[in-house]
């Protein structure tokens, strides 16, 4: 027995559902349709599309240094340039001409160590280029001449009575060993600006401690100068035993 199909609607295929072959025109712009080109297309003519919006870098903060401080790190910085680095892309080449470079022990630790150069390279760079040389031996006028700056040496008493000697010196020219601080320590925030009798605190996590200044003076840091690390791959053979 055969069933009538003129008063049944086929469903459409999905191909047909995507190319509205079977819309009508009473269906186009319904209430049901989800988008509208022109729509779209005012949108992107008033707000057109842009990419990610770049923050600008901050200045760069500025790296006081004595100029002995500074002559030392341009001599590294000359020496990783000019005499190591190339020493260990020969070793690097040389390495990897034997073969296999997977399991070639030469080849890996001279790459290894080729990015170590880079980097500190890179590093020593931004430290020069953003130096601003202070001479500690350099005659301060007036009353700035006994008061707490940048390369001064400082005497001061702590809270039991005992005295201590401090260099306030940048960063790279630190040696507690010697009392040289960086100028950026809590200790030479303390002393700074402060004169011979006044009295400052010292501010840590733990506990505050009150200091006395004895004695502001203006002289000579002596810094090491830069020395060749033992073990370079620049220095000869025979200088490395």
């Amino acid at each position: 027995m055969y069933h009538s199909t003129s008063s049944r609607r086929t469903s459409p295929s999905p191909c047909e559902e995507l190319s509205g072959s079977r819309r009508g025109p009473s269906e186009i712009g319904s209430p049901t349709t989800t988008r509208n080109p022109m729509a779209d297309w005012q949108i992107r003519t008033k707000r057109p599309l842009r990419g990610p919006v770049r923050e600008e870098a901050g200045p760069t903060l500025k790296n006081y240094i004595t100029p002995t401080g500074l002559q030392r790190l341009k001599d590294e910085h000359r020496f990783l340039l000019s005499r190591e680095r190339p020493a260990v892309v020969e070793v690097v080449a040389w390495a990897a001409s034997n073969g296999d470079r997977s399991e070639n022990a030469d080849y890996l630790y001279g790459k290894r160590r080729l990015g170590q150069i880079d980097s500190r390279i890179r590093f020593l760079t931004k430290r020069i280029d953003a130096a601003v040389v202070v001479d500690p031996a350099a005659p301060r006028p007036g009353p700035a001449a006994t008061r707490v700056f940048f390369g001064a040496t400082v005497t001061y008493k702590d809270a039991a009575g005992l005295e201590h000697v401090v260099s306030i010196v940048g960063i790279d020219e630190v040696d507690l060993d010697r009392g040289y601080i960086s100028w950026r320590s809590p200790l030479a925030n303390a002393l700074m600006k402060a004169s011979p009798g006044d009295r400052v605190d010292l501010r840590a996590p733990a506990k505050t401690e009150h200091l006395e200044i004895i004695d502001v003076e203006y002289a000579p840091i002596p810094m090491d100068p830069f020395c060749e690390p033992l073990g370079a791959q620049s220095t000869p053979k025979a200088e490395r035993s």
